[in-house]
């Protein structure tokens, strides 16, 4: 039987057997919506529901616990799903919906779930509304605060979280209707949050202030790349890092190195790593960066500007980021994840409906040749942010 055919029983007993204990738990968001049919991103007409797969880490090979029905996106970046610390629930967002008037096409939606992980079967305990086309979206690691990116609203909602229960407390707004914010992220010190700005018009990362449950908008912008999308920041506080995605125009783009170990923050380098940056994410040990490039595999056959899509692996040193491997994966290539020694990565492969599992050690790629299967097209992947409170001086 497939894993992600479990029935309820054996879901329950899986995570019965896995959570309890040491898991590490990644959460993958699933598009049901959305097909790539030779490099046309089409509506699916009476699309099954999207889905939410739960898979445990905590071994050398991957395996899936379960499964749950709800709504999700690949529109935005492909961090539209959060952990919490204590890996008990998982916070997803929809961007999208099928038009009620119309299911042929898509209109923004507003909608964040919260999934029970520990629940026999698991399943969404609560859905809120934040602003049109939420997306990005975290928790901070004292697992009291949650922020949402609202893609087509200009601003970012803020929520108390406390029993698995989201509580709303304010808006942030961060710009005009086309400001894009796409994703935030909590500092490990809790006190500031980064929102990465896919603005062509801006291409900023804006700062926010967080004093207890008051969160606020600085008057600080970092300059990135053309339009910083996704981002990921090191365990340790020291450094943010942004998917810049470009134009779409087959042009190599970049990632922004962000020093976060004094203010103002300050972007201090930049690295090129091929067309459209998607899937970013700082690995455990702090050294690493992990980014997901489409690279034109979302293009039409024939098309000159196709191209293989790609994993592509940095490293930090003294403040600049250095490549060190790279390996081609699936087409339309989405999130990525880290295992908590840093050696198992998770790549999404959205047109492929799947998930590659690769081994990093020594500086070296190595595909696994394991492919987990999971039902949609994968959108988005998170892991918890483990670890206390990382305190600044």
């Amino acid at each position: 039987m497939s894993p992600r055919l479990l029935g309820g029983g054996a879901i329950a007993l899986a995570l019965a057997l896995s959570l309890p204990a040491a898991a590490q738990i990644a959460v993958s968001g699933n598009d049901n919506k959305r097909r790539l049919e030779n490099g046309q991103n089409r509506v699916v007409q009476d699309a099954p529901a999207d889905t939410a797969t739960i898979i445990d880490l905590s071994g050398r090979a991957p395996r899936v616990l379960g499964e749950v029905a709800l709504s999700h996106s690949v529109v935005g970046p492909p961090t539209s799903v959060a952990v919490t610390p204590d890996e008990r629930f998982a916070i997803l967002t929809s961007a999208e919906r099928i038009d009620p008037a119309n299911p042929a096409r898509t209109v923004p939606d507003n909608r964040v779930q919260v999934v029970d992980l520990r629940a026999s079967p698991p399943r969404v305990v609560q859905t809120v509304e934040a602003g049109a086309g939420p997306s990005g979206v975290s928790v901070n690691r004292a697992g009291t605060l949650v922020l949402v990116a609202n893609r087509n609203a200009g601003t970012v909602s803020v929520f108390r979280l406390a029993a698995g229960s989201l509580t709303p407390l304010s808006t942030v707004t961060i710009g005009n209707a086309t400001s894009s914010p796409a994703h935030v992220q909590f500092t490990p010190d809790g006190r500031r949050a980064l929102v990465t700005r896919d603005d062509a018009a801006a291409s900023f990362v804006s700062v926010l202030n967080i004093e207890g449950e008051t969160v606020t908008k600085t008057n600080r912008d970092i300059t990135a790349g053309i339009r910083p999308y996704g981002m990921g920041l090191t365990p340790d506080g020291r450094w943010a890092v942004a998917a810049n995605i470009g134009r779409g125009s087959g042009d190599a783009d970049t990632v922004s190195l962000i020093n976060l170990q004094r203010e103002p923050f300050l972007t201090v380098a930049t690295a090129t790593v091929g067309a459209t940056p998607e899937g970013i994410q700082a690995s455990p040990d702090n050294r690493h960066v992990a980014v997901t490039i489409h690279n034109g595999s979302a293009r039409p056959q024939g098309d000159p500007l196709r191209g293989r899509a790609q994993l592509v692996m940095l490293r930090i040193e003294n403040g600049r980021l250095r490549e060190v491997a790279r390996a081609p994966v699936g087409d339309w290539a989405q999130g990525v994840a880290f295992s908590r020694d840093g050696r198992t990565i998770l790549v999404q492969n959205m047109a492929d409906r799947n998930i590659s599992v690769f081994r990093f050690e020594e500086g070296r790629l190595r595909d696994t040749g394991q492919r987990i299967a999971v039902n949609g097209g994968p959108a988005a992947i998170r892991t918890a942010d483990v670890g206390p409170p990382v305190r600044r001086n």
